[in-house]
């Protein structure tokens, strides 16, 4: 059997032992964004969550089972924490701008500070686990349509011109938060990162009506 889809047998006397899901779901998704679907092996799995193969299996079924939880608990979150952060803003415009400094300026140490899971997905598993790679793409495209919708309330807002185009400025938003992840992933000097990101946010300030 393929321990990549299984995790192990179980014997009709095996019992899983008791786990709590959510610390689970929290480890496997630090180590699944670490390294990956494919490079997270068994026993990094088995280390991370503190559990035995047949509880593991018990619980989620699958590796992939697991993977595709934490990438949901992975989206959940990070959906919650943006939008909670630009309604905080004191209007759409603003705390949609206002992001582009907030991931320059986070610790070196912060798990934001590396590359977006659901892009880190999509290139890992487009060509070998297609239906792994449609559930990133489904989340990054409910994130360009939250992101339309904020472009739209901005309009309605008069922050933006009326005629702007809410979804492609979403695309490119969305586009530009990736950048600016990737090059804190890639260990870019924290300075140019800085300089990016007004950038950024500069070109959005000058579509302020």
């Amino acid at each position: 059997m393929d321990n990549c889809k299984r995790f192990s047998y179980l014997s009709p006397m095996s019992r899983a032992q008791p786990y709590d899901r959510d610390t689970a779901l929290n480890s496997a998704m630090t180590l699944f964004w670490e390294k990956g679907y494919h490079a997270a092996s068994l026993k990094d799995i088995e280390a991370a969550l503190k559990m035995k193969p047949g509880s593991i299996y018990a619980a989620f079924g699958s590796k992939e089972g697991l993977f595709l939880e934490a990438l949901d608990r992975y989206f959940e979150s990070t959906r919650s924490l943006f939008l909670s952060s630009v309604d905080e803003s004191s209007s759409p415009l603003t705390g949609l701008v206002s992001q582009f400094t907030a991931f320059a300026d986070l610790p070196e140490t912060h798990e934001q500070a590396q590359t977006c899971m659901l892009l880190k997905t999509l290139v890992d598993t487009k060509s070998t686990d297609p239906h792994i790679a449609d559930r990133a793409k489904s989340h990054l495209s409910t994130m360009v349509d939250e992101f339309t919708t904020l472009f739209e309330k901005a309009k309605e807002e008069g922050e933006l011109s009326k005629d702007a185009d809410a979804h492609r400025l979403a695309r490119r938003y969305q586009a530009n938060i990736m950048a600016i992840r990737m090059e804190r992933h890639l260990g870019t000097a924290t300075e140019e990162v800085k300089a990016l990101a007004e950038d950024m946010a500069a070109e959005f300030e000058r579509l302020r009506v």
